[in-house]
């Protein structure tokens, strides 16, 4: 990937859980080892070592080493088994068990030289999950950039009062927030109350994150708010072309203009939107930017299962995509035609 001019990859241990808000149900990874498991704890529960935990530890840091400096471990906290989502649905911290191997993950990448994304997932169990990545960034952003990053989806009306609200943290105890943004993958499974109405909502609540974190204004952080910006470091995931160009050029214009921002990278599913990936690398006039990523997912057949079927249903507008990506590739096609019939080319 790198040779085609990409900046690295990001990689995923699929396993994970999925809760389906108009079933009531919970499907994935693990589920049902877990609660045979549950079973078998003794009475001294503090010393129970949960084999969820220790599967998703093996899996995850397996990952690391497949990865390379610059590179991205995308983790899927939820792999981890009953004991953790639990605690997440009640927006509490995981047992300690998962919290020392998170320690370890964050360690074994910081030491490659690795960042972390920390994916958003279910509704049902998000609260926790933010809470394990603030509480995962005061402890390896403070260095001046991020390490660790927390996801944040577009699509969701609570979205700028929790970035607000981390922001806010970010600022008061010193560290850089990693935000990355999307814009959603659980329309399906999550409560559709807590979705912005319609897809333009949600576009505009993408531009409008993007946007605000790139001229440092979000809210009342920045010189148009009454609280200074805190550190940010900002990494787009979307297959939208108009806003990750729009982006880009917002940040070039910026960094050219001496005004201020924040780094940036971007990132699309490998095997996806490869023609937004790439109109991307050619906007790149030799200052290094944009840095773009592709995002490969990996995992047994069940482990996969939840991601895929999520892929399928989020990418119900690929016809769109399709036709955009066949008239880039029949203009490619005629570029090239054209230049082998060119008078210059027989001279």
């Amino acid at each position: 990937m790198k040779d085609m001019g990409f900046r690295g990859m990001i990689l995923t241990y699929a396993a994970e859980t999925v809760f389906d808000h108009s079933t009531q149900a919970q499907h994935g990874k693990g589920i049902a080892a877990s609660k045979s498991e549950q079973e078998d704890v003794s009475v001294d529960a503090a010393a129970y070592h949960c084999p969820s935990i220790e599967a998703w530890r093996e899996g995850t840091v397996e990952t690391i080493y497949m990865t390379e400096a610059e590179d991205y471990l995308a983790v899927k906290l939820t792999g981890a088994g009953v004991s953790v989502t639990e605690a997440f649905a009640a927006g509490e911290l995981p047992p300690q068990q998962m919290m020392d191997a998170l320690h370890e993950v964050c360690t074994k990448a910081k030491d490659r030289k690795v960042r972390i994304l920390v994916d958003a997932e279910s509704q049902h169990f998000q609260k926790g999950i933010s809470r394990v990545a603030v509480e995962l960034m005061r402890t390896y952003n403070c260095d001046g950039y991020s390490t660790i990053y927390n996801t944040y989806q577009a699509y969701l009306k609570s979205t700028p009062a929790t970035l607000a609200n981390h922001l806010a943290a970010a600022k008061e105890d010193g560290f850089t927030l990693g935000l990355k943004l999307v814009r959603g993958a659980y329309m399906a499974t999550d409560e559709r109350s807590l979705i912005h109405d319609t897809k333009e909502d949600t576009d505009n609540a993408y531009n409008m994150i993007a946007q605000g974190a790139l001229t440092k204004n979000i809210g009342e952080f920045g010189d148009k708010g009454t609280r200074e910006f805190p550190s940010v470091n900002l990494f787009l995931a979307s297959h939208n072309k108009e806003s990750v160009v729009a982006a880009h050029e917002l940040h070039k214009h910026r960094a050219m203009s001496g005004l201020p921002t924040v780094p940036v990278r971007f990132a699309q599913l490998h095997g996806m939107s490869d023609e937004v990936s790439f109109s991307l690398l050619q906007m790149n006039d030799g200052d290094g930017t944009p840095e773009v990523y592709k995002c490969s997912t990996w995992g047994g057949m069940g482990e996969c299962l939840a991601y895929l079927l999520r892929r399928a249903i989020e990418n119900r507008d690929a016809v769109l995509r399709t036709d955009n990506e066949y008239r880039a590739l029949k203009t490619e096609v005629f570029r090239r035609v054209k230049s082998v019939f060119s008078p210059s080319s027989s001279s």
